[in-house]
C-alpha cells in the first residue's frame, strides 16, 4: 500500500461529511499518521475516542490487519449511524454511540495499542484513566491542538495546559508538532 492509496470509504465520507454540515472533520495529514501508527502494531487493540463523521475511523480501519480490532465511540446517534452503514459486517470493528466517560470508567481496565482520543473525554477529562490503558509501547495521539479561530474563550489556555502537563508525563514521551495538521501529539508510553 503506498501513502497516496486513500480507504475505500474515505471519499464517500467526506462527501457525507459535507453533505451533514459536520463542522469538524480529521484531514488527510492526520489520517496518513494513523494508518502508518496502526500498522506497526499487527494483531493490536485500537481505540478512537470521538468517531464524528467516521474520517479518522476510515484511516484507523484502513492500517488493520485481520487480526487487530478497533472501538470507536461516540455520543451522537446520527453521525455513529453513518459510519455503521459503510461498515456492516466487519467483526474487526465496533462503533458505539455512548456517553465516553462512562465508557472510560466501565473499561478502563482493558488496555489498548493505540488510542486516538478525537473528543474531551480522554483528552480534556478522564486523561489518567485513558493513559493508564495505553499498553506499554503503545501509542496516545491527540489532535485540535492548534488555536483555532471558532475556539471558545479560555480553551487556548486548555489546550497549552494540556501540553504542558503531556510533557511532564515520565512514563510517556512525547512530540508535539505544532504547526502540523490541526496540530498533534503523540506519545509512547514508555514504563
Amino acid at each position: 500500500m503506498s501513502d497516496q492509496t486513500l480507504p475505500k470509504h474515505l471519499v464517500a465520507l467526506e462527501e457525507k461529511c459535507q453533505e451533514v454540515g459536520f463542522k469538524q472533520p480529521s484531514d488527510r495529514a492526520i489520517g496518513y499518521l494513523l494508518r502508518t501508527l496502526i500498522a506497526s502494531k499487527p494483531g493490536g487493540q485500537f481505540l478512537e475516542l470521538g468517531t464524528g463523521i467516521g474520517l479518522s475511523f476510515t484511516w484507523l480501519a484502513d492500517g488493520m490487519d485481520s487480526k487487530s480490532s478497533l472501538v470507536s465511540l461516540d455520543n451522537n446517534e446520527e453521525l455513529t449511524t453513518i459510519v455503521k452503514s459503510f461498515y456492516p459486517n466487519n467483526d474487526h470493528v465496533t462503533i458505539q454511540c455512548t456517553d465516553g466517560e462512562s465508557w472510560i470508567d466501565e473499561h478502563k481496565d482493558q488496555q489498548f495499542d493505540l488510542i486516538f482520543a478525537d473528543t474531551w473525554p480522554g483528552k480534556y477529562n478522564h486523561l489518567d484513566e485513558v493513559l493508564s490503558m495505553v499498553k506499554v509501547g503503545g501509542f496516545y495521539i491527540i489532535d485540535d491542538l492548534d488555536e483555532q479561530p471558532n475556539w471558545p474563550e479560555g480553551h487556548a489556555q486548555k489546550a497549552a495546559n494540556l501540553i504542558t502537563h503531556l510533557k511532564s508525563l515520565s512514563n510517556f514521551t512525547f512530540t508535539h508538532m505544532t504547526g502540523w495538521s490541526t496540530g498533534v501529539m503523540i506519545g509512547v508510553r514508555t514504563s
